[in-house]
């Protein structure tokens, strides 16, 4: 396993955050195509694929995707994962390590869109191929009630947009959704994008102000699939909420929990102290990181049918 310092880990991802903004923006000496690959690399030399899963490219109804397939898989078993990266960078070979951590302790096969990211496809793309894999899921036989959603960051929004997105569309409902350190307000308005400004380690409310520039191509931040908190999300599935008590993000993460709760979701808020932005990468290096896995993977099993 590779050794990790875990503030040194943030520092960077704070540092290749920016990099990824600057270059969006057209600023700065490289590419954005640079900026992604190196963000890949960065994940995939940090955060190693498992040995024992196994990680294979389809097409899922036109989106491409990745299927992440553990040696333990129960067949029947199934999770949507929709990756991080502010809508702007991001992909399934970088999530490698994340994603075959949960294939492994879930027994699932895992589904990875590698949805059109902004700003050559700006909002609602990302939502519109996340629905579209869902639905391409349905169509190979795989029952809903077999379906467990998850994603962090950018893609912790979706797993819930995208559920609001689907139900309006026709589309059964899941069994469950975990949306991990959720951007589920792009309007910025909570407590905590000012009072943890500067003590969260990785993210900055100036740099998600850029970022979601970017990403709405024009679209109103209040838009309710690109800021959850504002959904009807009545008829979703039961949710679990993941967010570190270090994080910019925590009071819209509240605001996402009361917002569920209110549509009469079953829903479950887990607030870890101190932590700060997707801690879950850092499994197997932290010990609250082993502790929110094995929470995400317990609430999925709750909702799942017995192995």
């Amino acid at each position: 396993m590779v050794s990790i310092d875990v503030p040194t880990f943030y520092q960077e991802w704070a540092a290749r955050s920016g990099g990824v903004f600057a270059a969006a923006a057209g600023q700065g000496p490289d590419t954005l195509d640079d900026i992604r690959l190196a963000y890949r690399k960065f994940f995939q030399d940090s955060f190693p694929a498992p040995n024992w899963v196994s990680f294979v490219p389809v097409d899922a109804d036109g989106v491409p995707a990745e299927y992440a397939t553990p040696a333990n898989a129960v067949t029947s078993r199934h999770l949507v994962y929709l990756h991080g990266g502010a809508y702007l960078v991001g992909d399934p070979q970088g999530y490698r390590g994340l994603v075959g951590t949960l294939a492994e302790r879930l027994r699932a096969r895992v589904l990875v869109p590698d949805y059109r990211l902004a700003p050559e496809a700006v909002f609602p793309a990302a939502v519109d191929d996340a629905v579209a894999a869902y639905r391409w899921l349905l169509d190979q036989g795989v029952a809903p009630g077999n379906v467990v959603f998850a994603g962090d960051s950018a893609g912790g929004a979706m797993a819930i947009s995208v559920l609001v997105a689907a139900r309006d569309r026709g589309l059964a409902m899941p069994a469950a959704s975990i949306a991990i350190s959720p951007w589920a307000n792009l309007e910025h308005t909570g407590a905590t994008m000012r009072t943890l400004d500067g003590i969260d380690p990785s993210v900055s409310r100036a740099g998600l102000h850029s970022a979601a520039d970017l990403v709405l191509g024009g679209t109103a931040r209040n838009n309710p699939l690109a800021s959850p908190v504002f959904a009807d999300t009545r008829g979703l599935p039961p949710v679990l909420i993941q967010i570190g008590g270090h994080e910019v993000m925590l009071s819209d993460a509240i605001r996402l929990a009361t917002r569920l709760a209110t549509d009469a979701v079953p829903t479950r808020l887990d607030i870890e102290p101190q932590m700060g932005h997707v801690w879950h990468l850092l499994a197997g290096h932290l010990p609250a990181a082993d502790k929110a896995i094995a929470a995400a993977v317990a609430f999925a099993e709750e909702h799942l049918p017995a192995a």
